[in-house]
């Protein structure tokens, strides 16, 4: 659990092959000021998002006492400032245990203990960079109050309403694009908080948590099974800002999902094929995206199976996953609605709403509007519409090639199962930042070479940033987004090379990452 990181030159999914010089250990010492400093940024984190993060429409705590003026204007201007601070301190720890990490110096207790001393402060924080905890559990007062949440939008429900009046006004009148579990899951977290929305936040990220606690026995097992390095593997899927900022400080009920996930490609690797399909339909019914893992898992199950028909294998397999498929579906809609409510399947298009250039066929529809508007003045929805459906069709074609391609099962149905939920959170409508965690979770666990963890950084930085402390996004505000790309780009840099500009002087510069780490 705590052996010494080093990589090696393969890329997720290819052979691991050690490097003569990979055994070759640097004295560790446990890197307190490091964790320290990310710690402080993540206090500063939770105070600046008393005034910039995802503030209530009434607030109890600073409505209107002597601190509210945090909320307002130029005091709103300042909780901003240290918000982004606590934000660079926190990425600026992370890049630092990841150099610490590359050169042998630190294990995976140390990112670990990191990573909770990180979380630990946003635990009671307001939202960060998103509202939409405050539309779980308007969706989960919906279900306890018995109005139908994929047949409704919060607004019509009649109390609770400070729940109600915090979710986002996109979302008020729209149906719940998440699986009935989840919604289950929120009705109870509504049933212990009632219209307290603060405890009610606080709730939600504490079952949430389930889904870290997952990850967290997952993650070591199926690192054997894959042939990464442990201590890479929690750097990039738990100690990294899209978890700790994104899906924790959000919160995300991705986090509970990718529990599942993980537990289930856990099992299939194990030979527990029926728990697999088990555990990611569970998945599927809280964030429906698990269910793009479930054709990979059939895959792994064939070929474990003793037959020496690979079609009869394969038959056998999807038969018998298909059927388990079947009965928890049914069973967990029912248990969570009362009925066999297939209603959240049409509520998967609400999302679709969310429209800008961080979805990469809304960009490029998006960027053809623009260019033809130049001419003659057209509405822009067309554009996107043609551009998304051509990305469907896209995806469509990658996910059955990556699904065939996938036909020997092991580790390489698992690597293409990551890159297919990459793709998706890339190509269907719409893209938020926390989606990549949907892939990258299941990558991580696979070797990785230093270039690629580099350009991790750089994503995951400008990812979080996408979109401004209060929720609403931030990818239109060009000299805000340059100046953001600037930054991401100088924090990969930083993975490999401290002070990549020489901003400090060589005179207090550390030693680069060792070559032995990994050749390029």
């Amino acid at each position: 659990m705590d052996e010494m990181a080093t990589t090696t030159d393969p890329a997720p999914g290819a052979p691991a092959q050690a490097h003569p010089a990979a055994r070759v250990r640097v004295p560790s010492r446990f890197p307190y000021r490091t964790i320290a400093m990310g710690t402080l940024g993540s206090l500063l984190l939770l105070i600046g998002a008393l005034g910039a993060g995802g503030i209530l429409i009434r607030d109890p705590v600073l409505g209107h006492g002597p601190l509210s003026w945090v909320r307002y204007g130029h005091g709103q201007m300042l909780a901003n400032a240290v918000l982004y601070g606590g934000f660079a301190l926190v990425v600026w720890a992370w890049v630092r245990l990841g150099r610490y990490m590359l050169a042998g110096r630190i294990g995976s207790r140390p990112i670990l203990v990191a990573a909770a001393c990180w979380m630990a402060p946003l635990l009671i924080s307001p939202p960060l960079f998103t509202r939409d905890v405050f539309s779980y559990l308007g969706q989960g007062a919906q279900l306890l109050h018995g109005l139908d949440p994929y047949e409704h939008g919060p607004a019509e429900l009649e109390v609770l309403r400070d729940v109600v009046q915090n979710v986002h006004p996109v979302w008020q009148t729209t149906p719940a694009p998440y699986g009935p579990l989840f919604l289950l899951i929120a009705k109870g977290v509504v049933a212990l908080t009632g219209d307290n929305v603060i405890a009610g936040v606080i709730a939600t990220r504490l079952v949430l948590l389930i889904g870290l606690a997952m990850m967290l026995w997952a993650l070591p097992r199926l690192v054997r099974h894959l042939g990464g390095k442990l201590p890479i593997t929690v750097w990039l899927a738990v100690a990294s800002p899209m978890t700790v900022i994104h899906l924790v400080g959000g919160p995300h009920n991705d986090l509970l999902m990718l529990g599942f996930l993980t537990i289930g490609v856990l099992a299939a690797l194990e030979r527990k094929h029926a728990v697999a399909i088990v555990l990611v339909t569970i998945g599927m019914l809280i964030k429906p995206t698990a269910a793009v893992a479930l054709p990979f898992l059939v895959w792994v199950w064939a070929n474990h199976l003793p037959h020496p028909s690979r079609i009869r294998n394969f038959l056998q397999a999807g038969v018998i996953s298909v059927g388990l498929f079947g009965i928890v579906f049914v069973v967990g809609t029912w248990v969570s609605l009362g009925s066999f409510n297939l209603g959240w399947v049409t509520g998967l298009q609400a999302p679709t709403l969310v429209t800008n250039w961080l979805n990469f066929p809304t960009g490029i529809g998006q960027l053809a509007h623009t260019l033809v508007n130049l001419v003659i003045t057209v509405p822009e929805s067309p554009f996107v519409t043609v551009a998304r459906a051509l990305a469907m069709l896209t995806l469509a074609a990658f996910g059955v090639r990556q699904w065939w391609k996938a036909r020997n099962g092991g580790n390489e149905a698992i690597f293409r199962m990551a890159m297919t939920l990459l793709a998706t959170a890339i190509l269907a409508p719409p893209t938020l930042p926390w989606y990549l965690t949907w892939g990258f979770v299941i990558a991580s666990a696979f070797p990785w070479r230093r270039r690629h963890l580099a350009i991790v950084v750089a994503v995951a930085s400008f990812l979080v940033l996408a979109y401004y402390p209060t929720g609403e996004q931030a990818l239109y505000d060009w000299w805000f987004v340059v100046v953001v790309l600037a930054l991401s780009v100088y924090a990969a840099a930083s993975l490999l090379r401290p002070d990549p500009l020489g901003l400090v002087g060589a005179w207090r510069r550390q030693p680069e990452v060792p070559d032995f780490v990994a050749k390029d």
